[in-house]
C-alpha cells in the first residue's frame, strides 16, 4: 500500500468517525429535549430536592401543565424541597400532585404516616402517587403476598387522608416482580423512555416519557410524564 493511498484510507476512516460522533451528539440533544406529541395534550415533570431550586414559572412557559413533587421516602425521611415547591406551583396555577417512594424495607403503616403528616389535604390537589421500584438502599425482596398487603394498607391509609384514589408510578422491573397493576384496582403510572410501555396489566393512565428531559427553570434533567387522552 502506498503512502498516498493510506493517508486517504486514514482520512476517510477519520471522517467517518467525526460523522458518526456529530451524529450521536445530535440524537442526544434530540432525546434531551424529546417530548411526546399529539394526543398527548396534557403534560407535566415530576421532581425532588434531588433536581435542585425551581423557576416553576419558566417551568410553566417550556409547556408543562403540571407537576408532580417528591414528598416523602419510606417510613421517615421528607423531601427538603416539598413544602417549598407544594406552594410555589400553587401560585403558577399549574395543578400539582405528591408523590411518595415506597420502600420494601419500611412497615407500610409508617410510610402511610409519614406521607400523611407531611402532605397536606388539598381538595385542588392531583391524585397522591406512590412510587414502586427497586432502590440501592434496600436490597430485601419479600414474597409478593407481603408486598401486596402492605401496599393495600398503605393505600387505604393514603387514601383515608387525601380523599382519592391513589396512581400507582410503577417500573417495569417492579411490575415484572410483584404484579402489582393485576393486583391493585388504581390508576397506573408506567415509566418508560422514548416508546409507549405495554408491560402494566391494565391501560396506564400516565407515561413518563422522557427521564432526561432538559427544560427551562431547573437546572438538571426532569422526568416529563404524559396524561393517556
Amino acid at each position: 500500500m502506498t503512502v498516498r493511498r493510506l493517508g486517504r484510507l486514514v482520512a476517510l476512516f477519520a471522517g467517518v468517525a467525526v460523522a458518526l460522533g456529530l451524529g450521536a451528539i445530535g440524537a442526544w440533544v434530540y432525546a434531551m429535549g424529546w417530548k411526546p406529541g399529539a394526543p398527548y395534550t396534557f403534560q407535566g415533570i415530576d421532581v425532588s430536592a434531588v433536581n435542585g431550586p425551581v423557576d416553576w414559572w419558566a417551568v410553566k412557559r417550556s409547556g408543562a401543565d403540571f407537576a408532580y413533587l417528591r414528598a416523602t421516602v419510606g417510613a421517615d425521611r421528607r423531601d427538603t424541597r416539598f413544602e417549598e415547591n407544594w406552594a410555589a406551583v400553587a401560585e403558577t396555577g399549574m395543578r400539582r400532585g405528591a408523590l411518595h417512594r415506597y420502600s420494601l424495607c419500611k412497615p407500610a403503616v409508617d410510610q402511610a404516616n409519614n406521607f400523611n403528616t407531611t402532605v397536606p389535604r388539598a381538595d385542588d390537589a392531583l391524585p397522591a402517587a406512590v412510587v414502586l421500584d427497586f432502590a440501592a438502599d434496600c436490597t430485601v425482596r419479600p414474597a409478593p403476598a407481603a408486598v401486596l398487603a402492605g401496599l393495600r394498607q398503605y393505600l387505604e391509609m393514603v387514601e383515608a387522608h387525601t380523599g382519592k384514589p391513589v396512581l400507582i408510578k410503577v417500573t417495569k422491573p417492579f411490575e415484572s416482580a410483584y404484579g402489582v397493576t393485576a393486583a391493585l384496582p388504581r390508576g397506573v403510572w408506567a415509566v418508560q423512555n422514548y416508546l409507549a410501555p405495554d408491560y402494566p396489566a391494565r391501560s396506564w393512565r400516565m407515561w413518563q416519557a422522557n427521564a432526561e428531559r432538559r427544560i427551562e427553570g431547573v437546572e438538571t434533567p426532569v422526568h416529563w410524564d404524559v396524561v393517556r387522552p
